[in-house]
Formats: C-alpha cells, structure tokens, sequence
C-alpha cells in the first residue's frame, strides 16, 4: 500500500490526539501500572493500587483544600488562577506559586516529564480539558492519590500511609493526612513521620483549612 504525503499529514494529527484519548479511557478503568516519573528514579517502586473507597476522606479532602479547591468546579484548568499567575509574570517577571490543578497534575504523571517547561504547559493544558471531559471528578481524583510521589520510591496513598505512619490509607487520621498533603511540593526532602518546623506549620494550616471549609469544595466526589 502506497503511503502519500497527504494520508502522513492527517495521520500523524490522528495519533497525537487519539493516542492520548485512548489512553485517558483505558486509564478510567484500570490501575496506572506504572508512570515515566516512576522510570526515572533509581529507587525500587513501593506502590499498591487502592480503590477511593479505601482512602480516608480527609486525605481526599486535604489535597482538594492544599492543592486545587476549584476542583469540583473547573473543567481541568483553573483560569482563574491561570490568570493570576500570567498577571504576575507580566509585572514581575516571574511566579510565586504555580497555577497547576489536580487534573494537569495527573495528566503530568500520566504522561509528560517533571521539570517545568512552557512546552510542558502547552501540551499539559488540552489533556487536563480532555480528562476532565471523558472522566468523573472522583475517578481523576482517584488515579492522584494512587501515582502522586510521597518519599523516595513511595507512590500511592496506601504505600504512603504504610511507610509514613504504619496504617492503611483508609485510616488515615485528618492530621496524618495534612502531613501527607504538606510534603507534596517537595517529596523527597520532606518527612510526613518527622516534618521539620516549616512542613509542620503548613500541616497544620491545611488541617485548619479542612476544618473550616465548606462542604461545597468536595461535592462532587
């Protein structure tokens, strides 16, 4: 069969888009086996695929308040947030904080390399729109929970709550799972068992902030 210029050019267009789309379908479904994050790194994986049912509330909660309280409400992309960080580069040149949703962390994960890139945002933003279309808020939030990295070779809720504090996920206290959520900028050089001052100190503001939000921000889960 003779191949033409023509049939490449639509089909190359094809792949990047249904490839992508396959993908997010098959991994609404199944367990992520294993990530190119998790290639990356030398040390050995200890990872165990939990359901959300079988992750404590307040964990779920606690990421939602730290990480993206617009979750429930966005369609993969925070614009609002967006905006306010690209005002802050306009004036200043650089950002003081990120702009990323639970949705773009994913797609991250799932697909993409971990140094920051405005190439990497280019291609992150059109998947986390087409995530959240194909996928429930509650299974996005699922597939987090069980690839975000929690220490050297940690992946995952259960194996996070296992290595940290010796329980499972499912019975995670509201202050172990504030823990959890406060070494999640910076993995590898934080330690939820023995947070130093300043990762207790956001621990701590993100179990007042679960205390006093209101229920609307994980209604959709």
């Amino acid at each position: 069969m003779r191949i033409t210029r023509r049939k490449v050019l639509i089909g190359i267009p094809a792949v990047l888009i249904g490839l992508p789309v396959l993908l997010i379908l098959i991994y609404g479904v199944v367990p992520v086996p294993v990530t190119p994050l998790m290639l990356m790194r030398d040390a050995p994986m200890d990872k165990d695929w939990v359901s959300i049912e079988e992750i404590a509330p307040a964990l779920q909660r606690a990421v939602i308040v730290s990480e993206d309280q617009r979750f429930c409400t966005h369609r993969g992309i925070d614009w609002t947030e967006m905006s306010k960080v690209l005002d802050e580069l306009q004036e200043t040149g650089a950002a003081s904080r990120g702009a990323s949703t639970i949705t773009m962390q994913v797609v991250k994960n799932l697909y993409l390399w971990p140094a920051r890139s405005r190439i990497r945002k280019v291609i992150e933003i059109p998947l986390a729109v087409m995530m959240d279309f194909l996928l429930s808020k509650r299974r996005i939030l699922e597939l987090y929970l069980n690839i975000a990295e929690w220490g050297d070779g940690i992946y995952g809720a259960e194996a996070a709550a296992r290595r940290h504090f010796n329980v499972s996920a499912k019975d995670l206290t509201r202050n172990q799972a504030a823990r959890l959520v406060a070494v999640l900028p910076n993995p590898l050089e934080r330690n939820p068992a023995n947070p130093d001052a300043s990762t207790q100190a956001r621990a701590d503001k993100i179990a007042g902030d679960l205390y006093r939000a209101p229920a609307e921000l994980w209604g959709c889960l």
